[in-house]
């Protein structure tokens, strides 16, 4: 298959494909992202195993909601979603973990008790906010260059690699590989655009 036959082929974003209950498209998506979900949870205080458990959980919740999850065209935007997904498991693992004191007095009196803030309650530390460090996400934009990178002809990836990961100028690019200006700002925008689409976080 040449790569423009394999372009059109993977014209559609790794989440459409998913929806569509492609095998490897399933399979792409939990290499791209499980590493990330795994680094989650061991921050989290989960062992291998525990972590292991824990993705699973996280892609299974991800498998039944796919199709409630809509790209918002803005950066980290499926990844954002992803940790809503993990956190909520983080933090039912951790319930389920903690110690469960019976309180005297009824129900009344147990409802009091948890509407109280426990400072020591570890459930707290598990944020609403994406916990990523630059390290991850440079992890994560990585595996997703590798799974697109046979889509494009190699002088093409080349150009896309020179002005964007070593952040050549336009012009120098150009002057290196005897293009215009503008062949490689399209360029860089056709690769950004397939990059967000393998992540999740733009529409086809």
């Amino acid at each position: 298959m040449s790569s423009s036959q394999l372009s059109d082929a993977t014209r559609l974003s790794l989440i459409s494909r998913a929806l569509a209950r492609q095998a490897d498209a399933w399979s792409e998506l939990v290499d791209l992202y499980g590493p990330l979900v795994a680094h989650w949870s061991r921050r989290f205080g989960c062992d291998s195993h525990a972590t292991a458990d824990c993705v699973q959980e996280v892609f299974t919740a991800v498998y039944k909601s796919l199709d409630r999850y809509e790209a918002r065209e803005r950066a980290g935007s499926f990844r954002a979603w992803l940790w809503t997904i993990t956190a909520n498991k983080l933090r039912d693992r951790l319930r389920a973990e903690r110690p469960h004191n019976r309180a005297r007095g009824g129900s009344s009196a147990m409802m009091s008790l948890h509407a109280i803030a426990d400072p020591h309650d570890s459930m707290a530390e598990v944020p609403d906010e994406e916990p990523t460090s630059t390290d991850e996400l440079r992890s994560l934009m990585t595996r997703a260059m590798e799974q697109v990178r046979a889509e494009f002809e190699q002088k093409t990836w080349d150009i896309f690699i020179r002005s964007v990961v070593d952040q050549l100028s336009t012009q120098a690019v150009a002057e290196q590989y005897e293009v215009t200006a503008a062949t490689v700002r399209k360029i860089r925008s056709r690769i950004m655009r397939r990059l967000r689409q393998q992540l999740g976080d733009a529409r086809d």
